[in-house]
């Protein structure tokens, strides 16, 4: 039997950063996309900020309940609003930020995280913080650095020039600032960091680093089958 986990997305561009990068033999992946809540969040400055979190928090309990052995949240915005507190059922919670952040905190030196979307900036940063605090990381040389005009392109469908002009401005970000570290904070943004690390031969941060480790160390730990299979 394959072991199933689900994915929350605000965009169906994430479903083929998963299903290409995120190799797990044996495991299903069954994915739900529902770009409403950001859309309200962006189009109504005055949308109340807890019931975009009951929101969220209704979103995983209704996946929860379709029988999968953990949740994986790729959008940064509802992994911002998500307050674990406030969910019923016990299954696990996978953050696609998580990795990235276990990365910049073990980089030394000035590191520029680059963000598509503005409104994810400052969730983002905050909980990088309370990652840095709890685990000991240093991330005070870490700057966010938006790549304005772009992300709309994403949202339009448009993700070819989404794609070229991010590739266009990490490359000037890189030329520009010899010996910084540069990380892409956004699942959307991985394709054009793989683009111009191929194009550079620089290392490019980005969530997807070691997310198929943290998934696999997480289902041997809650899957009997997996477990039973290892041995």
């Amino acid at each position: 039997m394959k072991t199933k986990i689900a994915c929350l997305h605000a965009h169906h561009s994430n479903i083929e950063y998963i299903n290409d990068a995120v190799n797990l033999p044996g495991t299903e992946w069954i994915h739900f996309v529902d770009p409403g809540l950001m859309a309200r969040i962006a189009g109504d400055p005055g949308f109340d900020a807890d019931a975009a979190r009951n929101k969220v928090a209704q979103q995983v309990e209704w996946i929860a309940s379709t029988g999968a052995f953990a949740i994986l949240i790729t959008c940064t915005n509802y992994i911002a609003l998500l307050d674990e507190k406030m969910l019923q059922s016990a299954i696990p919670v996978v953050k696609v930020d998580e990795p990235l952040f276990e990365y910049v905190c073990g980089v030394d030196g000035p590191h520029v995280l680059l963000f598509s979307n503005p409104s994810t900036v400052d969730g983002t940063m905050r909980r990088l913080a309370e990652h840095a605090a709890a685990n000991g990381g240093n991330i005070t040389d870490v700057e966010p650095v938006i790549i304005d005009g772009t992300f709309q392109l994403l949202m339009q469908g448009n993700q070819e020039a989404y794609l070229e002009k991010l590739t266009d401005r990490i490359r000037q970000i890189l030329a520009s600032r010899p010996g910084v570290t540069v990380s892409v904070a956004q699942l959307s943004m991985v394709n054009a960091a793989r683009r111009l690390e191929q194009e550079t031969g620089v290392r490019i941060g980005h969530p997807l680093l070691t997310l198929g480790n943290k998934l696999e160390a997480l289902l041997r730990t809650i899957s009997p089958t997996r477990n039973s299979s290892a041995h």
